[in-house]
């Protein structure tokens, strides 16, 4: 007989939860993580969880102001994480999908859409995302503890104890957040170090180059070796086999899309020109089709959490005696799926029927199951949001063109749909692991799907400032914004409508794709690697590099563990630099920004940003290294 659970704080135990300090401090959190995910998203196609460092930094918080708030309880530092968190999961859905909207404004093809656009289609995601989420909790969470990990909904929850019991691990993510800081400033501030370290390789006609960015270290520290090489795979397909072959062999042709000569191209712009006009349609094909075999694999898992959803429905009303099994009445999620529903309905972003907004609604529950389960196995960023939003597009884009609606009208159609949907199964997956942390600590599941919907709402609206002042400050697609996942999805769209996509590089994409599954290799981080410039992926490697070696120095403690101190110091990297760089986008806007820069005056070159990434390197190994106990050498 299975035993049962006891959460931390018993099921009698009455602590205060939902305050204004916890919603405060919740709501802070959400917009920087928010905005920090949103910046990293749009830089290097990929986000990361920000639910761990959100519940080192709420434990932080409220030890540092105990004082000040005697009631200071476990369960709000925890409503605090729950509020937070939800920023970068809403951020992380929107970044997929809907800076496709800023391209096309820029090319003319629509109006340019504005924050309130931005924030209604993030609403009606983040809201139906959290509200999809409660019928499924008892079934996922409850029924399958100890089944489904849920690797970080657990590790904030060890978090939260460590603070409960006095941890300090709060003191490695704020270190991280100041040293990114810095490192930001002089690089995209005062511009005094490049953030590019370029060797020309004359003999293979290509370049190999670094970043100098604290972000994309601690990317790829968090994802770890395994993941970083296999991004780094895939640059290397790109930079060191396909573009040196394209330019060996291409020489006086001219080969669609390009418009001049292979040698032209490359005479002109180097290996980069080659890879902006060709190697980034094969690597979109490659991204597609690894996003699609990830659905194709979960299919077993997916008709399974269909089948539980279901059945979670039928007990989803039923309000249960005991505080820690309380959710939100049935009633009152069938009411606000409905206004969702007509919402979305009455979006003029969002041109469907009646019976189109309800099945947005029914893939969106679908997705919303689907991403609730797998992220109970593999975890919030492994969660393959894009590849869902791939296959979302792909049906949409063709039912609009079916039904008639073509042109710009029905490829801003097609991105609203795949947005609210895209939208949905981040904050579904963010729900379920917060869930999680609460059911571990004991706490009330109803005020936690309160705390949810807060920082979805708080945050629907801060991501329509986000996307506005960085596509004012640099423009989507640009080398600072590149955007590629929501490039990817234009690129899709366009392509199902027009007609007008290379598809035989997106099918040469597609079968390297193939051949990688075959191999039994991670196919979505190889083909993200082939899409990015090369750059990223090998900054990104030095990260997993450095996590290796911590990992072979660290023996004794469990390589994976979540809230170990490297994750945090880079977690707080991570967002040190989104937040300079929204800072830095401001500033941009406001003029400010050309006074700051020192590159006349004072330019170190490759030494300088060679010099600051071994800086990054002996930061990260100072904060993730073990510790010597001082007793035990005595």
């Amino acid at each position: 007989m299975k035993e049962e659970f006891k959460p931390y704080i018993s099921a009698d135990k009455v602590q205060t939860e939902i305050t204004f300090p916890s919603i405060f401090f919740g709501v802070i959190l959400a917009v920087l993580f928010g905005a920090a995910n949103a910046y990293l998203g749009l830089r290097v196609g990929m986000t990361v969880s920000a639910s761990i460092p959100a519940a080192v930094m709420s434990m932080g918080i409220y030890r540092a102001l105990r004082a000040v708030f005697k009631r200071n309880t476990l369960l709000e530092s925890n409503m605090v994480q729950t509020v937070g968190s939800a920023g970068e999961s809403l951020a992380a859905g929107a970044i997929f999908t809907m800076p496709a909207l800023f391209l096309w404004a820029k090319e003319g093809v629509i109006e340019q859409p504005g924050m309130i656009t931005i924030a209604a289609i993030a609403l009606c995601g983040g809201i139906l995302g959290v509200l999809f989420m409660v019928p499924l909790r008892n079934a996922l969470i409850v029924k399958e503890h100890g089944v489904l990990p849920y690797p970080e909904g657990t590790a904030c929850a060890e978090v939260l104890l460590a603070g409960e019991a006095g941890g300090s691990s709060a003191v490695s993510v704020f270190s991280g957040m100041g040293i990114a800081a810095i490192f930001k400033l002089l690089v995209d501030g005062l511009k005094v170090i490049p953030g590019v370290v370029v060797a020309p390789i004359k003999a293979l006609k290509t370049e190999l180059a670094t970043e100098v960015y604290p972000a994309l270290v601690g990317v790829g520290y968090i994802c770890g070796p395994k993941i970083a090489s296999y991004m780094l795979a895939g640059g290397l397909i790109g930079w060191f086999v396909m573009i040196p072959a394209i330019i060996t062999f291409g020489g006086d042709t001219i080969l669609y899309p390009g418009t001049d000569t292979i040698a032209n191209m490359y005479a002109a712009g180097g290996a980069s020109a080659i890879w902006s006009s060709y190697i980034r349609y094969i690597g979109a094909g490659a991204v597609a089709a690894g996003g699609i075999i990830s659905l194709i694999k979960s299919l077993p898992m997916i008709i399974t959490t269909f089948v539980d959803a279901i059945k979670g429905l039928k007990n989803g009303g039923k309000t249960a005696g005991l505080r820690t099994d309380k959710d939100m009445d049935m009633r009152i999620i069938l009411i606000g799926i409905l206004v969702m529903t007509i919402v979305i309905w009455l979006l003029p972003q969002i041109p469907v029927t009646f019976l189109g907004a309800i099945l947005i609604v029914v893939f969106g529950f679908f997705f919303g199951a689907v991403s609730s389960r797998m992220v109970g196995i593999v975890g919030s960023s492994n969660n393959p949001v894009s590849g869902m939003a791939i296959a979302t597009l792909l049906l949409a884009t063709l039912a609009l063109k079916v039904t008639g609606d073509t042109g710009a009208h029905g490829m801003m159609g097609a991105i609203g749909i795949g947005s609210v949907i895209c939208i949905i199964a981040a904050m579904a997956g963010d729900t379920s692991q917060d869930l999680k942390t609460g059911y571990i600590l004991g706490a009330t599941p109803v005020k936690q799907q309160i705390g949810e919907l807060i920082g979805a709402v708080v945050s629907a609206f801060a991501i329509g400032g986000v996307l506005v002042v960085l596509d004012s400050a640099w423009g989507f697609g640009s080398p600072e914004l590149a955007a590629p996942q929501a490039t990817l999805m234009k690129m899709i769209v366009e392509g199902v409508m027009d007609g007008n996509l290379p598809w035989a590089l997106v099918f040469i994409g597609v079968f390297i794709a193939i051949v990688i599954e075959i191999l039994g290799i991670s196919v979505l981080p190889v083909a993200i690697g082939l899409y990015l410039p090369l750059e990223l992926s090998t900054t990104i490697m030095i990260g997993g590099i450095i996590r290796w070696f911590v990992d072979k120095k660290n023996q004794s403690k469990d390589k994976n563990e979540d809230a170990s101190t490297g994750i945090l110091f880079c977690s707080g990297m991570i967002a040190g630099e989104g937040l300079v760089g929204i800072l830095l986008a401001l500033l941009t806007i406001a003029g400010v920004a050309t006074k700051m820069d020192l590159s006349a005056k004072l330019n170190t070159g490759t030494v300088g940003g060679i010099l600051l990434l071994v800086l990054m390197v002996l930061c990260v190994l100072k904060f993730a290294l073990p510790k010597k106990d001082k007793k035990n050498e005595k």
